[in-house]
């Protein structure tokens, strides 16, 4: 029976793929969950290891010396404010934890690799990527390109692999819907914060991000199903050496998915929230809760992407040369949602949903606002293809708002936002 090794165990990622290994027990007897702390109650068939995977090889080797899985799943990530940084940091951990299993000697045990990244692979967070995005599309590692450090992982991971003659998978999910302990950095639990605070202030909810991506397409990955995919790309013959996107397998919208928020929480969508005159939406608040004066207008926000959009590298052999899609891409907020969580009613209104709920109060300081921001904030179609994985045998299916709910109803029994009778 094969064993695992999970690095990243607390992460919203991560966390997952160790819960889906240890509800097959006779399949995974055995999987060793490494992270810097541990955050969890795991299951009889995991061991909890502590290691540091900022640490030096010598060090994680010395902590690793009773850690040995036939299966490997690095789902560690650390993020920096620069791009060098990341690709410095980020590359580092992988390389010397890959060391330190060649100083234990545990790489003898070793069958296969798989290494978790994302769809910043397609320069998602430069601006208008191709769509749909394949596994086959180009780097954008040219000198105009700014450093991405899932290049750089993979490139260590295919030369470590190659030296000693180990396979890999790599998984490429997107705008990822999910909770882990701790993990802050959560698109879904900072909605329902949003949502949450909306609904205390009597107002009605409006998509704080970008008008035109609200009836754009995006696509979102489920831990739960990203999870089981790692568990099969792991077995499967057809998944060696290669790399996949792994996403729910339906196409979704704000345009669809917001109605379904508002309508979980007890809310309405505002009928005319992309107008241009947004004061109604600041004096609503203030008539029903009786305020002594109106709060100030809520700010929006502009900010340009990269000078060059992914879909530039394609453009001449596309026939887009000059188009409008290789104009610099825009992150646009109606409501800024860093500014509107500073905002003084914004605030009083979590600290008395907090008290009344018995719910814990630091949640709101950590949530991350600006993460939140970008994601609703992209003036451009997301469309991520799962051909490759399907013609590879993977059939794995989620539905996104199903997906979306479920979490909302988890960060209701861990206390994070009011339960939804």
């Amino acid at each position: 029976m094969p064993s695992a090794i999970v690095t990243g165990a607390t992460g919203i990622l991560g966390r997952q793929i160790v819960f889906e290994l240890s509800r097959h027990a006779p399949q995974w007897p055995t999987v060793h969950a490494l992270s810097r702390s541990k955050k969890e109650d795991y299951p009889d068939n995991v061991i909890h290891n502590h290691v540091d995977l900022t640490s030096s090889a010598d060090d994680m080797a010395s902590k690793m010396q009773n850690v040995r899985g036939d299966y490997i799943f690095f789902a560690a990530y650390l993020a920096k404010d620069s791009e060098k940084e990341a690709w410095d940091v980020n590359g580092a951990m992988l390389e010397n934890f890959l060391t330190a299993l060649t100083k234990t000697g545990a790489i003898a045990d070793v069958k296969r690799i798989i290494l978790v990244t994302g769809a910043k692979q397609y320069g998602v967070h430069l601006g208008v990527p191709k769509n749909p995005m394949l596994e086959d599309d180009p780097w954008l590692s040219g000198e105009e390109w700014p450093p991405n450090f899932y290049y750089n992982q993979q490139n260590i991971l295919h030369k470590f692999c190659k030296e000693h003659g180990k396979e890999w998978v790599v998984t490429y999910p997107n705008d990822v819907i999910g909770f882990a302990n701790g993990n802050f950095m959560n698109l879904s639990l900072a909605l329902a914060l949003y949502a949450t605070i909306t609904k205390e202030l009597g107002q009605d909810l409006v998509f704080p991000g970008s008008p035109t991506f609200y009836t754009k397409f995006d696509c979102f990955t489920s831990t739960k199903l990203h999870a089981e995919f790692c568990a099969w790309a792991a077995l499967e013959p057809r998944a060696a050496n290669q790399a996949f996107n792994v996403v729910n397998g339906d196409t979704e919208s704000w345009q669809n998915l917001w109605p379904k928020v508002a309508k979980y929480f007890g809310l309405r969508v505002k009928p005319d929230q992309f107008a241009p005159d947004t004061k109604g939406y600041a004096t609503q608040a203030a008539s029903r809760l009786r305020l002594s004066s109106t709060p100030a207008p809520l700010e929006s926000s502009s900010v340009t992407l990269h000078e060059h959009p992914p879909i530039s590298a394609l453009a001449p052999q596309l026939g887009l040369r000059d188009h409008t899609l290789t104009q610099p891409s825009k992150v646009e907020q109606q409501i800024d949602l860093v500014k509107w969580a500073q905002r003084g009613e914004v605030r009083e209104a979590w600290r008395r949903v907090a008290e009344r709920e018995g719910l814990q109060e630091d949640v709101f300081e950590k949530a991350t606002w600006g993460f939140l921001g970008f994601v609703l904030g992209r003036a451009f179609d997301l469309v991520i293809g799962m051909s490759k994985a399907r013609k590879a045998g993977w059939v794995g299916y989620e539905d996104t708002w199903e997906c979306l709910e479920g979490v909302f109803g988890e960060l209701g029994e861990r206390g994070l936002v009011p339960r939804v009778k």
